[in-house]
Parts: structure tokens; C-alpha cells; sequence
């Protein structure tokens, strides 16, 4: 049976048929008022002291590995832009999660770019954001998560440059942002590839990225030797780079000693959607249409690298098989976001249950 007709039939949750459509008529269809109430629920959902491990037993199921050195209890993990200033740290194990990357944050607070700045495309299960790193800063969610303390899952953070901060002073903010942040991470991972922040992704450039990175290896180092334990530092890539440019990328990240490649983020393309009437909207596209580039570039990094750099894929998962094809291509964690928009804590439950 041809794929298209496989998911006609799909059986849809009860997420789907009920909750869903209630949360897509917040705010008038604003996909943006439907993001910050779930996570005024979940936030809720967390003070509830059982139900993170109650939820884990309910939604878990794979087996854990560990991947640069961190013991990952399920290899699903949720992606970065979801929980930008850790507001529902305790819920995320109640859905399933194994592993949870917070933000991205930046050194300086700033509200992002002007709103509508979110859209679904739901014809295509994919979604548009050009939301621009909104984010209370890196202060303030160093605060809250030394509140939080202890969270019992591995904490990933995700941080990226400022938009006030220039180009040439972007090794500092994003230094900044590593050193108020580095106790409460267990590893970090360095955005230097949304689209949605002015000259952002010219950081992918090799002689931009070497010095960032050689940067923060440094303040790594440092912070070691006050008793710290060295954290492993990730870089995520854009899906729209080219073969010999990853290739450069990752001959950086080898000559640096990065600890691992997160593959991919959105896409300034507009692949398989373009009759949409939302696909002219600006920004980065995430969701199903993602998927088989994103498992391109993680087959590619894999290729390249003889498999000794992890790579945590991220894009278009929507079914276990989709996961499945990233582990297949050589991914060693995968991440979740707009799957979860779609398909609600259903889809977690899938993932852990359908992975060895």
C-alpha cells in the first residue's frame, strides 16, 4: 500500500479528534496563544509530585543508552524552541521524554520577532516559526533552573547569539550565556543555524564556527578546573547547507573536539508545500516535510565522520517509522516538536515503545 494511503487510514487518538481542535481555536487559530497555554498546563502538571514517574511508566518503554558520555534513559528527547525558558521542566518525563533541550536562550532578554510569528500548516503537518529566539535570557533561566535543582533526566541547553549583539561580538554573548548556564547542563548545544536571527547562520562558516567554538572549549576548560565537570558542547546545523559545507563544519567540530552534530534545524526552503497558502510566510519550516532531508544529512554526517560523532536527528518524525529511518541513518538520540503539535504525547509513547 502506497505511504499516503497507509497514513489515510491511520487510526487518529483521541489527542487528535478532541484536544487538538480545541487548541487550535485558542486565540482565534493563533498557533502561538495554543503554545503558551499547553505549557501553562504542563507547568500545572508538573507540580503534581507523581506524575512525572507515573507518566513515565504510562508513556516510556525504551531501553536507555549513553551517548557522549550522558546516560539517556529513552534516546526520545525534546527538541529546542518548545520549553524556551523552562517553564515545564518537571512535566516533560510525564509524556514520555527521556531527555529535554531547553531553549534557545541568549545572553540578553529579548522579546523576538513581531507577532503572528507562528503558523500551521496543517494540510502538511508542518509548521512555519519565525519567533526570533524570544527568551528571557540566560540569567533569568539560570535562576530557574537552580530553583529547580535535580530534574532526574539529562538537560540539554541551547544557546545562540543575541539580536542586538553584532556579528563580530557573537563569540562573547554566546560565551556569556555558556558560563551562566554551564552547572545546570548536562550538555550544551550551540545554535548557530536558525534562520530567524539576522546573519546568524553566517557563524556555520568555518573560520566563524572555529573561533566560537575554540572559544568555548576554552571557558570549558576553565570552568573545569574550579570543580566542574567538563560538558559535552553540540553544534546544530541547518538542513540547507551544502555537502562540501557540512563537510567543512565538521572537520571544525572534529579539529575542536565537539562532542556531537544535532541534524537538523528548520529549513528556509519550503519543500512539498509550496501550493500552501502559508508557505510565503517567513521563517524556518519543521514537520513532516522535513523528514527525509533531515535523515539525508544525518546519513550524510554519519557517512562522513565513520560514525564517531553522535548525531542527535531532529525532523519530520510523526511515526515510528520516521524515527526509526534517523536511527537507521546513523543517529544516536532523536528529538521531537512539531510531531508532538500533530500528534499529541500519543506519539512519545509510539516512539519508546517501537525503539529497541
Amino acid at each position: 500500500m502506497p505511504e499516503q494511503a497507509v497514513r489515510t487510514v491511520r487510526k487518529r487518538s483521541a489527542y487528535e479528534r478532541v484536544l487538538r481542535p480545541l487548541l487550535y481555536r485558542l486565540g482565534k487559530g493563533d498557533a502561538e496563544i495554543a503554545h503558551e497555554q499547553t505549557l501553562k498546563a504542563l507547568h500545572l502538571l508538573g507540580q503534581i509530585p507523581a506524575a512525572p514517574r507515573a507518566g513515565a511508566r504510562l508513556f516510556g518503554g525504551a531501553s536507555g543508552r549513553t551517548v557522549f558520555g550522558v546516560r539517556f534513559p529513552s534516546p526520545v528527547g525534546l527538541a529546542a524552541g518548545m520549553d524556551k525558558n523552562g517553564v515545564a521542566l518537571r512535566a516533560w518525563p510525564a509524556i514520555g521524554f527521556g531527555f529535554v533541550e531547553v531553549g534557545t536562550v541568549t545572553a540578553q532578554p529579548q522579546p523576538g520577532n513581531e507577532k503572528p510569528r507562528l503558523f500551521r500548516l496543517v494540510e502538511h503537518e508542518a509548521v512555519i516559526n519565525r519567533m526570533g529566539f524570544n527568551n528571557l535570557g540566560s540569567a533569568a533561566l539560570a535562576d530557574r533552573l537552580a530553583a529547580y535543582g535535580d530534574l532526574g533526566y539529562p538537560l540539554g541547553i541551547s544557546i545562540g547569539k543575541s539580536k542586538v549583539t553584532p556579528l563580530e561580538d557573537a563569540v562573547k554573548d554566546y560565551v556569556t550565556s555558556f558560563r551562566r548556564l554551564y552547572r545546570h547542563g548536562d550538555y550544551f548545544a550551540v545554535n548557530v543555524s536558525s534562520p530567524n536571527t539576522p546573519g546568524l547562520r553566517e557563524l556555520q562558516d568555518a573560520g566563524h564556527l572555529r573561533e566560537l567554538l575554540t572559544a568555548l572549549h576554552a571557558e570549558s576548560a576553565t570552568l573545569s578546573v574550579s570543580g566542574l565537570a567538563p560538558k559535552p558542547i553540540l553544534v546544530k546545523i541547518a538542513p540547507d547547507l551544502t555537502t562540501s559545507a557540512i563537510d567543512e563544519l565538521l572537520q571544525v567540530c572534529t579539529d575542536i573536539g565537539v562532542a556531537g552534530i544535532i541534524a537538523t534545524n528548520t529549513t528556509i526552503g519550503r519543500p512539498g508545500v509550496t501550493g500552501h497558502p502559508r508557505a510565503g510566510e517567513t521563517g524556518g519550516l519543521s514537520g513532516r516535510p522535513l523528514a527525509e532531508i533531515s535523515a539525508k544529512v544525518v546519513a550524510h554526517i554519519h557517512a562522513e565522520t565513520g560514525g564517531a560523532l553522535p548525531v542527535i536527528g531532529v525532523g519530520g518524525i510523526l511515526e515510528p517509522s520516521d524515527a526509526t529511518r534517523l536511527f537507521d541513518a546513523g543517529a544516536s538520540l532523536v528529538q521531537v516538536y512539531s510531531g508532538l503539535i500533530y500528534r499529541g504525547p500519543g506519539l512519545i509513547r509510539q516512539l519508546n515503545r517501537s525503539l529497541p
